[in-house]
């Protein structure tokens, strides 16, 4: 850890000193990359700086004590005792902390991100499920202060949805949200139900880094573009201009239709930025099952065949199944108060990659 420390403090300096350099600040996208760099760099370097200064001011209180324990007070001799326990404490504590920053970093993790949200077993329930999760999820984003911008939707006649995808934009958007995709399962009684018999429906969710054209770049000739007629729910005509857009990107055969703006145009930009997003997301799965058997923790894997939550309404209880996380605030949760339950996802993943960094 101590020669990683070091080299990192190296370059951190090289970087402060590049900052500075009139020849760097003319040149904006190079001056930008090293703005980034320092400050990813910056805790990691302020922590170990103090770690260093407490590692020095706990010598020189062990010197003191033994060099001059004779000559000693006993009022002083107490202070010294209590002054080494408390730096011991705090020299244990940046250690552990510093050990968490240098964890390898997702380079995902500061990325805005496209979700996917798509109505699973349950008909009409699933689909209003979806509809629900849908507005935890863009409350979750308001209070984040994060922006939102609805991408493409397929509702249906009685308010749920039977697929949306929408972006959230803002500083660690996917870190947070990374955790959200596999299957959400709900139980409850629906509005439809005479009987007041309990149902099980699900949704799956899909959470895309958003990649932009510089980082995933796609040759034109891979792609097949139609375009046609909008339609809304149940499948009637909206408008009778060729604005849809179906995108087909011929080599994954992976298919993306928007449809909800006027402008083809507009469509058409929309339904790109999705297909990014699913190409790079299916380069960091690809990359994730070769490494599936060094990589022990199963938080955040992104199999979407996975129920990692249940939402059981008459208990007002909400389940996180790959952490064993029961909240008995399902009301909460729906109104988009999500931090307990990543936070504490972000907790196990760190602990167990900690683990594995260990072995």
């Amino acid at each position: 850890m101590w020669e990683k420390l070091k080299a990192l403090e190296e370059h951190f300096l090289f970087l402060e000193e590049k900052l500075s350099d009139p020849e760097i600040i003319k040149d904006q996208p190079q001056w930008q990359k090293y703005t980034r760099e320092h400050a990813e760099l910056f805790d990691t370097i302020d922590n170990y700086r103090r770690l260093k200064n407490i590692e020095q001011e706990l010598q020189e209180a062990r010197d003191m004590l033994l060099q001059e324990k004779d000559s000693l007070d006993g009022e002083m001799l107490v202070y010294l005792k209590e002054e080494i326990s408390r730096l011991s404490g705090e020299k244990e504590r940046l250690e552990e902390h510093l050990k968490v920053l240098l964890l390898p970093k997702d380079p995902n993790d500061e990325k805005d991100v496209i979700m996917e949200l798509r109505a699973g077993t349950g008909g009409d329930e699933a689909a209003l499920f979806t509809a629900d999760l849908l507005r935890m999820y863009l409350r979750f984003a308001e209070k984040k202060q994060w922006e939102t911008e609805v991408l493409s939707n397929h509702p249906t006649d009685i308010g749920g949805f039977k697929e949306i995808s929408f972006s959230v934009k803002g500083r660690g958007a996917y870190s947070w949200l990374k955790f959200e995709k596999g299957v959400h399962r709900v139980q409850r009684i629906p509005s439809t139900e005479s009987g007041g018999r309990i149902h099980t429906s699900a949704a799956t969710v899909a959470v895309l880094p958003e990649a932009d054209e510089v980082e995933l770049e796609i040759n034109p000739q891979d792609l097949r573009i139609d375009t046609f007629c909008s339609t809304g729910p149940g499948g009637q005509s909206v408008n009778t201009t060729q604005s849809a857009v179906r995108i087909t990107h011929l080599p994954t055969n992976t298919t993306v239709t928007c449809q909800d703006e006027k402008s083809q145009f507009k469509n058409r930009d929309k339904a790109m930025r999705v297909l990014r997003a699913r190409l790079l997301d299916k380069m960091i799965s690809e990359q994730q099952k070769e490494q599936a058997q060094e990589r022990r923790s199963q938080v955040g894997t992104g199999d979407r065949s996975e129920r990692i939550r249940t939402y059981n309404f008459p208990q007002n209880r909400v389940t996180d199944h790959r952490i064993g996380l029961s909240l008995h605030k399902l009301d909460q949760v729906l109104e988009g108060e999500l931090d307990d339950i990543i936070e504490a996802l972000i907790a196990y993943d760190r602990t167990e990659r900690l683990k594995e960094e260990a072995r």
